[in-house]
C-alpha cells in the first residue's frame, strides 16, 4: 500500500499532541522531529523535507484551537494543507488540443512501464469518450511492438506500426495523418527507453518532438526507484521539456518518497499514477486526496467515483426498483456483488476508508484477493431458481438444502450459513436505504461499498461517517 509506513509514523506524531489546548513551540517541535524522520525514511528529498517541516512549524506554533477542533486536529489540517501543496496543490489534467488529434508523447527510462502505461492511458481516455491511436515507436526493445499490438487487441484499439522500419521519428511523423484519416482524436506515442540517460536517447526524443509537436510530453517513472526517479525527471525536463509525470508501481511502494519529492524538485505535476498491473489500473492524480490518504483521513470522493463508474444506468434502475418493492433476493445480492467487483480490488477500496489504518491487524485477516466473492457467487449459483428469487432466507433453513448447495458449490455448510447471515444483514441495509429515500436523504449508491466492506470485515471495521453509516 502506498505511503503505508509514512502514514503510520505520522499517526504516531499526532498522538503526541492530543490533549493540548494551545500548541507550544516545544509541543510542535517534538511532533515535527517524528515527521522529519518519517519523511527521510520514506526517501523524501532532504531539501524538500527541510522546507516542509519549516512551513508546518511556522503555521502550527501558537495556533489556537478553533471551533470543535483539538490541537491534534489543528496540526493535522496544517500538515494536510502542506502535503497537498507538496504533491502539486491542484489536479493537473491533460491538455486537449482544440483541433484533433491531441498528441501525447510518452518518454522515460527502460523498465518504467511506458508500453503498458500507453495502453492504460488509451483505455482511460476511451472511457472518457475519446478515440485513441497507439503508436509503436520503440524499435529497439525486443518485442516492444508486439507487446503494444497485443494490448491493442485486448482493448479493441488500433496500433500504428511500420513493419521493418527502424526510424522512430518517421513512424511518429506518419502516425499523425493516419490518425486524422481514421478519425482518431488522440495519438499516444510509445517511445524507446534506455537503462540510463544518454545523448542518443535524448537526441531521438528531441527529433520526435520537433517533428510531431506533441501537446503533452509525459514522463513515465517507476515509483519503486525512489529518488532515482526524481533525478531522471530533472534530467528529462532539462533536455526535453516535459509537461507532466505518470508515476507507475505506486501500489508497490510503501514509502512514497518519489511522489512527495518530484513536484517540488522538478516543478512538474504528477498527472496519473499506476495503482495495479491491470489495464484499468491508472488513476488521475489528486494531490488533496493523496494527502488525506497519507494522514489516514481516507478518500471518500474516489470511492464514490469508482461506484458511479461501476454502476451503470440499468443497474441503478434495478436497484431503485428493488428498494421500492421492499424485497431483496439472492439474485439481487449477486447483482450487487458483480457491481462491487467492477470497482476493483477490495484491498484498494479498504485503503480509502477514513481511519482504516488503526485496523491494520484486523485487515490482515480479511480476504483481499477476491476468494470470498467467488465463494459467494458459487453458493448462489448453486441454488435453485426458486431459492435465488426468494426474499426469505428462512427458505434455506433446512440442513438438507444447505448440504445440497454446499456440495454443488464446492464449499462447506458453514460457508452457506455465513452467506445466509450476510444476506440477512444486507436485507436490513436495503430497508434502511428505502427509509432514507422516503426521507429524501442522499442516495444509497455511494454508501453501498461501505455496506459490503462491513459485511466482509465484521463489526469492528465500519465507517462511521454520518450519511455513510
Amino acid at each position: 500500500m502506498p505511503f503505508e509506513s509514512l502514514s503510520e509514523r505520522f499517526q504516531a506524531a499526532f498522538k503526541k499532541l492530543r490533549g493540548k489546548g494551545k500548541l507550544s513551540e516545544e509541543d510542535v517541535s517534538e511532533a515535527l522531529k517524528e515527521m522529519r524522520r518519517a519523511l527521510l525514511e520514506a526517501d523524501v528529498n532532504f531539501a524538500v523535507t527541510k522546507d516542509f517541516i519549516k512551513k508546518v512549524k511556522e503555521k502550527a506554533v501558537g495556533e489556537e484551537v478553533f471551533g470543535s477542533l483539538n490541537a491534534s486536529q489543528t496540526v493535522i489540517k496544517i500538515v494536510r494543507d502542506e502535503l497537498t501543496e507538496l504533491l502539486g496543490g491542484t489536479q493537473s489534467r491533460i491538455t486537449i488540443a482544440p483541433k484533433p488529434p491531441t498528441i501525447i508523447m510518452l518518454v522515460g527510462l527502460q523498465g518504467a512501464g511506458k508500453t503498458t502505461t500507453a495502453a492504460k492511458l488509451a483505455k482511460k481516455l476511451k472511457s472518457q469518450g475519446k478515440s485513441p491511436l497507439m503508436v509503436a515507436a520503440d524499435v529497439y526493445r525486443p518485442a516492444a511492438i508486439t507487446q503494444l499490438q497485443v494490448l491493442g487487441q485486448e482493448l479493441d484499439m488500433p496500433v500504428y506500426t511500420e513493419e521493418g522500419s527502424k526510424d522512430p521519428v518517421a513512424i511518429a511523423q506518419h502516425a499523425i495523418p493516419y490518425a486524422t484519416s481514421h478519425l482518431r482524436d488522440v495519438v499516444i506515442i510509445d517511445t524507446a527507453g534506455r537503462l540510463h540517460i544518454n545523448e542518443t536517447l535524448m537526441d531521438e526524443l528531441i527529433n520526435i518532438k520537433n517533428e510531431v509537436h506533441p501537446h503533452e510530453i509525459l514522463l513515465v517513472v517507476d515509483a519503486m526507484t525512489g529518488q532515482d526517479a526524481v533525478t531522471a525527471a530533472s534530467a528529462f525536463d532539462k533536455a526535453l521539456g516535459i509537461d507532466g509525470i505518470i508515476m507507475t508501481k505506486l501500489d508497490g511502494d510503501a514509502r512514497g518518497g518519489a511522489a512527495l519529492s518530484i513536484k517540488a524538485v522538478t516543478g512538474k505535476p504528477i498527472k496519473f499514477i499506476g495503482v495495479s498491473e491491470k489495464l484499468d489500473g491508472l488513476e488521475e492524480f489528486h494531490p488533496n486526496r493523496y494527502a488525506s490518504r497519507i494522514l489516514d483521513l481516507g478518500d471518500v470522493e474516489t470511492i464514490i467515483e469508482k461506484a458511479q463508474a461501476a454502476f451503470d444506468e440499468e443497474s441503478m434502475e434495478n436497484m431503485k426498483k428493488t428498494m421500492k418493492s421492499g424485497t431483496f433476493t439472492f439474485d439481487d445480492f449477486l447483482s450487487q456483488l458483480h457491481m462491487i467487483k467492477k470497482m476493483g480490488n477490495m484491498g484498494s477500496l479498504l485503503s480509502l476508508i477514513p481511519g482504516i489504518g488503526k485496523y491494520k491487524k484486523e485487515l490482515d485477516k480479511v480476504d483481499m484477493d477476491g476468494k470470498e466473492f467467488k465463494r459467494i457467487e458459487a453458493i448462489i449459483t448453486s441454488m435453485t431458481a426458486q431459492e435465488r428469487s426468494s426474499a426469505n432466507p428462512k427458505m434455506l433453513i433446512k440442513d438438507s438444502r444447505k448440504r445440497r448447495i454446499a456440495k454443488g458449490s464446492g464449499t462447506r455448510v458453514q460457508d452457506v450459513n455465513r452467506l445466509i447471515k450476510q444476506f440477512a444483514e444486507m436485507q436490513k441495509m436495503m430497508k434502511q436505504a428505502k427509509k432514507a429515500q422516503k426521507n429524501k436523504r442522499r442516495g444509497f449508491m455511494p454508501r453501498l461499498p461501505f455496506k459490503w466492506i462491513s459485511l466482509f470485515c465484521g463489526n469492528k471495521i465500519l465507517y462511521q461517517g454520518g450519511d455513510f453509516q
